[in-house]
């Protein structure tokens, strides 16, 4: 079931969304979720995923399918997930309007 969320898939990151989806098997999808831990309170995690959980919030943009369990997205409520290339490397990066504070490398925060 696809739902509707505020949280935004960029266009940079569903077309790398996309390019590693289609190294994958049909169906595969992206997870996105938070965990506890990292420097800073919590931690983004990504995982390729062929199976989705009934209560899966889907998003679809192109040919980019990502889906967050809604645990999570009670963290990521109002973020942005984006890709970035840049001389610092190629990265997801969520800019969250929620974290009080992140960490140097931005996969870790607290709210």
């Amino acid at each position: 079931m696809t739902a509707t969320t505020d949280v935004v898939v960029t266009d940079r990151a569903a077309t790398r969304i996309a390019k590693i989806l289609a190294a994958e098997d049909a169906g595969t999808m992206l997870r996105v979720s938070v965990e506890g831990g990292g420097c800073s309170g919590f931690q983004y995690k990504y995982d390729l995923v062929r199976e989705r959980a009934s209560d899966d919030i889907v998003i679809e943009k192109q040919d980019a399918t990502v889906v967050i369990d809604p645990v999570s997205l009670q963290f990521l409520e109002g973020s942005e997930i984006d890709f970035v290339d840049d001389l610092m490397g190629q990265s997801f990066q969520i800019k969250n309007p929620q974290a009080t504070a992140s960490c140097g490398c931005g996969t870790s925060f607290s709210i």
